[in-house]
């Protein structure tokens, strides 16, 4: 079913020219996993990874900060094209702030996804503040939105159906999937 979301949220979303993410309980489901040799498993939601692209079609920029380096994440970024991966950053909001410095948006251009205390002053800064049901009960707090689905189960794709809505672009983004057959 299509969501409906409240005027005052649309009217946010639609002032966000780019969204940041954190991936361990946003992009994956927050649990970590290793091999008997240390290999390092980690699960993307692929729901996720088509309304990033379909953002990106629209003209909204994609970033993602994380605290963490993981070879899984640089290549799932790489394979969907996010221009921006920053990580091993512990300070979020910092991260933040010297990527939105080089494009020149204010806050209120910026929505960030996250759902951890790491996360809580980016999300502050950002005009829109993105959270999931899974994440921490402070985080929820202070969240302009809060999606009805959990980190890692499509979560992103739910904030990416947000924005594409506020925008005016959800229509044309899933036309493609609606023609009829010949």
């Amino acid at each position: 079913m299509k969501h409906q979301w409240p005027e005052p949220l649309l009217e946010k979303a639609a002032k966000i020219r780019l969204i940041a993410l954190d991936v361990d309980g946003i992009m994956s489901d927050g649990k970590l996993y290793f091999s008997a040799n240390g290999d390092e498993l980690k699960a993307f939601n692929i729901l996720d990874g088509l309304g990033l692209k379909q953002l990106m079609a629209a003209g909204i920029t994609v970033a993602v900060i994380t605290g963490r380096k993981s070879p899984l994440t640089e290549k799932r970024m790489r394979d969907l094209g996010i221009p921006h991966l920053m990580q091993g950053r512990e300070d979020k909001k910092v991260a933040l702030q010297e990527l939105v410095s080089t494009m020149d948006l204010s806050p209120e251009a910026i929505a960030y996804m996250g759902d951890d205390l790491p996360d809580l002053p980016a999300l502050r800064f950002a005009g829109l503040g993105i959270t999931v049901p899974n994440g921490y009960w402070l985080v929820q707090q202070h969240a302009d939105y809060c999606t009805r689905t959990r980190g890692g189960e499509g979560a992103v794709r739910e904030a990416c159906d947000l924005l594409l809505t506020a925008h005016g672009k959800l229509d044309a983004a899933l036309a493609p999937y609606l023609e009829l057959k010949a």
